[in-house]
């Protein structure tokens, strides 16, 4: 391969646009006039925002499953008076909302870092001058000047001179590129050499660089929380519903009178509300984000946590992430009366010393790194690399005082030049198969041809840990797939290093239903498709993670359910993604999938618990009735539980708790078995306890009411303990806050239905007679769960 002729893409043409453009001449450029009407025609050279108003935000936050049934509530409570028990309930709603509020709000950095890596200021010819205007006023046909270390400000064809183009960030690929006459590049490039002068094609979001901005607004992977939220209230809303009307079919049956009926329907509404789940998922999840953290792993979306849990495709960008993102010389071959180190060292003498190619610096480093022996050449003159000659020369002086000659380039050219071993173009080939970038080194008197002496291939290296993060995150079962828009064979030989075993995906269109099975590595993407790959695997029912440091990667990481930026990523990047490492290399993402396991333990908890406690409190108001004739429960009771019991269960997001071996899933279907399952046995128990206090201790209706409300508190603990672990509830010990929360709960209730405070008294006799009877209960319910648990193959 040609050295510094290297290209990832070929040029695409300029998007189409709205109107035929003309350019400009050379010697004028376009005129004031004319700028202006084609800035009102095309619009500025910046990506629009569109963000929506923060009330508005906050206010989306009270439309969803779960705010309708606590806003019903409240509104049943306010029709009946009872306006403590509302203010209650309004508390929970505002809790709820302000807490999705300030999650989403992080979602907001992403398009302002796109519209900031802009270009600020271009120097553009107008008028016949040369002058300085913001980027955001450049239009198609415009004339633009690129210089060294300046950023390209849109998308442009090269109409003279020449220059070396940093497009890593926007193409995946490490090597810089040669731009010459006729050449298209795109913003967002950076000028690492050269001068040239350009012809503006396309501004704004028509660029790509633009378009890769419009994907990561429009991008949005759905999270497994909303879902699993939304299923679960489902589920609840479904089966409380047929409660309601049971219930009510049945007062009519008794003729209860209407205020009754509404009390009763309410206190029904209320016992199937999930009123912490939400707050739940974000407290395990930002409980996990801190853990992360001093881990150097940084997420901007506390849904990336637990959505690390289900990960089970990894799409892994390959400059960067697998690689080092820097060249190094990996091969030297020297023909026959050299070595390495005298080939390394004539090198580096025509290399450009202190400039920003990262070939040559790659040469120098490799040449001081491995020193020849003896006294070095001093270096006369140096003409540095010329695209069009596509060589650099040196003239150096030997330690015998003669002059002699270096070249350094492609190895076509030097065999041109001068002469080659045999075995030269050979070794050359072959290396050049392996995706490694080939430079010959030819040495010799002024007066004589040159003859090629060596070879030096140049790559960009995997990073050392990149081998085994991929064999970890196998073993956890997550498949990895390579995802670059490098060249195929460059991507193969990186893959084979790293462990990625399979097919590369032939150059073309993407398949529309791709599957991670299919392919071991895409190569020669675009961002739209690492977009499209993305989805379709998601589309497929995978969970997928996207690794990646670009510009290119943004609308992939927005896209995936975890975006990971690694730590030489660019703002664009980092904003985009859910999970941002801090340190060098992948192993926190392996600290990710690992903690975001453990966070899904702590909210499946909860969620066995919340789902099991629910169905129970509902059946226990059809068993409550039909024994009394009445409600066994009032609203402020069932607001009490749900005070006392979801809030205090949140301590869950603090468990002790072990990450699963292989990806997590949210079976809602089987959950929910399992919580009818435990549910009919907890009521079973509540309701033997309430006959009891009704059939033998005499209770009245208010005192059996408190006793209801005891028992379910209690038995909602021994449930805890029950549903935390998937195997004995011996099986592990509980956190500190678990205990803790569990002593809470009983001693409010202790102290309340012992005082007679917001409930009728009833003794402490009663009471410890019902703690006892909890805990013999809560082993066989375990018994139970461990059979059941087993057979849904719950993990």
């Amino acid at each position: 391969m040609a050295e510094h002729d290297f290209n990832p893409m070929p040029p695409t043409p300029a998007p189409a646009r709205t109107a035929e453009v003309m350019p400009a001449t050379p010697a004028r450029g376009l005129s004031a006039i004319e700028a202006q009407q084609r800035l009102r025609q095309f619009g500025p050279n910046a990506v629009t925002e569109q963000e929506r108003p923060a009330w508005r935000r906050l206010a989306e936050k009270f439309w969803a499953p779960i705010p309708w049934m606590l806003e019903a509530a409240i509104v049943l409570q306010l029709a009946l008076g009872k306006y403590v028990e509302a203010g209650v309930i309004g508390v929970l709603v505002l809790f709820n909302a302000v807490l999705g509020f300030v999650q989403e709000s992080r979602a907001q950095a992403t398009l302002q870092a796109l519209k900031t890596r802009l270009a600020l200021m271009a120097s553009v010819r107008r008028d016949g001058a040369w002058r300085t205007v913001p980027a955001a006023e450049l239009v198609p046909g415009d004339l633009i000047k690129l210089s060294l270390g300046g950023i390209v400000p849109a998308d442009v064809r090269l109409i003279g001179g020449e220059v070396l183009l940093d497009q890593s960030t926007l193409t995946g690929e490490s090597l810089p590129v040669e731009g010459t006459t006729g050449r298209i590049t795109y913003a967002g490039a950076l000028v690492r050499r050269g001068e040239a002068l350009a012809e503006v094609t396309a501004t704004g979001a028509r660029t790509r660089f633009g378009r890769t901005a419009e994907l990561v607004r429009t991008a949005h992977g759905v999270s497994t929380q909303q879902t699993t939220v939304l299923r679960v209230v489902r589920n609840l809303a479904i089966f409380n519903g047929g409660v309601v009307i049971a219930q009510v079919a049945y007062a009519a049956v008794l003729g209860l009178p209407t205020h009754e009926v509404i009390s009763l329907t309410l206190t029904a509404i209320l016992a199937a509300i999930p009123v912490a789940l939400p707050a739940t998922f974000t407290l395990a999840s930002a409980l996990g984000a801190r853990a992360l953290a001093a881990r150097g792993v940084l997420p901007t979306r506390l849904s990336a946590v637990e959505e690390a849990a289900t990960l089970d495709v990894l799409c892994s960008d390959k400059t960067g992430t697998i690689t080092q993102n820097a060249l190094a010389v990996t091969a030297v071959r020297p023909m026959a009366g050299y070595d390495e180190p005298r080939i390394l060292a004539l090198a580096a003498l025509a290399s450009s010393e202190g400039g920003a190619d990262p070939v040559d610096s790659a040469i120098r480093s490799a040449a001081a790194a491995h020193p020849a022996p003896g006294e070095p050449a001093q270096l006369r003159s140096f003409t540095p690399f010329d695209p069009t000659r596509k060589r650099a020369e040196a003239i150096v002086t030997d330690s015998a005082g003669h002059a002699l000659r270096i070249v350094k380039g492609a190895f076509a050219t030097l065999q041109t030049l001068g002469t080659a071993p045999a075995e030269a173009a050979a070794t050359a080939e072959a290396l050049a198969a392996e995706g490694y970038r080939v430079l010959a080194v030819a040495y010799g008197p002024l007066d004589a041809a040159p003859q090629v002496i060596g070879l030096v291939a140049l790559s960009d290296p995997p990073r050392e840990d990149a081998a085994e993060l991929i064999g970890q995150l196998r073993a956890m079962g997550v498949a990895t797939v390579m995802v670059t828009g490098d060249a195929p064979v460059t991507a193969r030989v990186v893959a084979r290093a790293v462990g990625l075993k399979g097919p590369v995906c032939p150059p073309g269109p993407i398949p529309e239903r791709v599957r991670p099975q299919d392919y071991a590595v895409f190569a020669g993407v675009f961002p739209e498709d690492k977009f499209h790959i993305v989805r379709a695997f998601q589309a497929s029912g995978h969970t997928v993670g996207m690794c990646g440091d670009g510009a290119n990667d943004a609308p992939a990481l927005r896209q995936a359910q975890m975006g990971i930026a690694v730590s030489s990523a660019t703002d664009v990047a980092k904003s985009a993604a859910g999970i941002v490492l801090t340190e060098p290399g992948l192993s926190g993402t392996v600290s990710a999938v690992r903690e975001g396991r453990i966070a899904f333990q702590r909210i499946l908890t909860y969620t066995m618990r919340s789902l099991t406690q629910k169905l129970s409190q509902m059946l226990l108001l059809v068993v409550g009735l039909v024994m009394t004739g009445h409600a066994i429960l009032t609203p402020r009771l069932m607001a009490l539980l749900m005070i006392t019991g979801d809030f205090l269960a949140m301590s869950a997001t603090t468990d002790n708790v072990r990450p699963s071996p292989k990806p997590n899933a949210w079976h809602v279907d089987s959950i929910t078995m399992l919580g009818v399952a435990l549910a009919l046995c907890s009521v079973l128990f509540c309701g033997s306890i309430v006959a009891v206090g009704r059939y033998h201790l005499g209770l009245d209706q208010a005192r059996l009411q408190t006793l209801a409300s005891v028992t379910l508190s209690f038995a909602s603990q021994g449930l805890f303990y029950v549903v935390r672990e998937r195997r004995r509830l011996w099986s592990s010990l509980p956190s500190g806050w678990i205990i803790v929360s569990m002593l809470a709960n009983v001693a409010i209730f202790t102290t309340l239905a012992a005082g007679g405070i917001l409930m009728s008294p009833i003794s402490l006799g009663v009471i410890g007679a019902v703690l006892l009877a909890t805990i013999v209960f809560t082993f066989v319910l375990d018994t139970l769960k461990a059979a059941i648990g087993a057979h849904l193959k719950m993990q």
